[in-house]
């Protein structure tokens, strides 16, 4: 899906070899290390550099400032978490709804949890970032994901396949994203996204 990406938030070049990939996969740890332990306002592309444990020079061999790190690390993330939520959706063609919604949610709250404290880093460091593009992109792919999933459901049919998606997901996204906003005990949160998967499910039997 095309989309405008502002020319300065575009990383300077792309790795081609493997030696340069684990170049740029320190640099992006290093970043959600740094973006963890002093926020986005005091990380610094020194303090990136250095934790990553490459020099400075090198690290504007791919980006030009801060804002474009955190632009190519968001947009890695998502692009990740779509090929994901694609994979789960695809694993559960023909099933029934209920399974269908408990893969849907476990594999987004999965990916959203299994680091919960980058995640929490990811959210901070989009603050100041046009991602308008980056969110098109991963919508567009999970909710292509989702719609094809639902339209083989085994024990439901939807006369309107996109709204059905619009509000599932959202749905979704959004109680999960809330969870890490009120920093919810562990034993809350695991109870919110069961109850998540009982709503989502009832809504789906009772919508046409």
């Amino acid at each position: 899906m095309p989309s405008f990406v502002s020319p300065n938030l575009k990383p300077r070049k792309q790795p081609t070899q493997a030696r340069a990939q684990s170049t740029v996969d320190a640099i992006f740890e290093a970043t959600i290390q740094v973006l963890v332990t002093d926020g986005p306002r005091r990380l610094t592309t020194s303090r990136v550099a250095e934790r990553a444990g490459v020099s400075v020079g090198t690290l504007y061999q791919y980006f030009p400032h801060k804002q474009a790190l955190f632009y190519a690390l968001n947009e890695r993330y998502l692009a990740s978490l779509a090929e994901r939520i694609e994979l789960a959706c695809a694993a559960q063609h023909g099933a029934d709804i209920a399974r269908m919604v408990e893969a849907l949610v476990m594999t987004y709250w999965r990916a959203k949890t299994e680091r919960s404290d980058a995640t929490r880093a990811l959210y901070r460091s989009i603050a100041e970032l046009d991602t308008e593009s980056l969110i098109a992109a991963f919508a567009h792919r999970v909710d292509m994901a989702t719609a094809a999933m639902l339209e083989s459901a085994s024990d439901a049919r939807f006369t309107d396949v996109p709204t059905v998606v619009l509000t599932l997901l959202n749905t979704i996204f959004g109680t999960v994203r809330s969870v890490f906003e009120r920093d919810l005990p562990s034993d809350k949160a695991r109870a919110v996204c069961e109850h998540l998967v009982m709503m989502c499910v009832a809504y789906l039997q009772v919508v046409d």
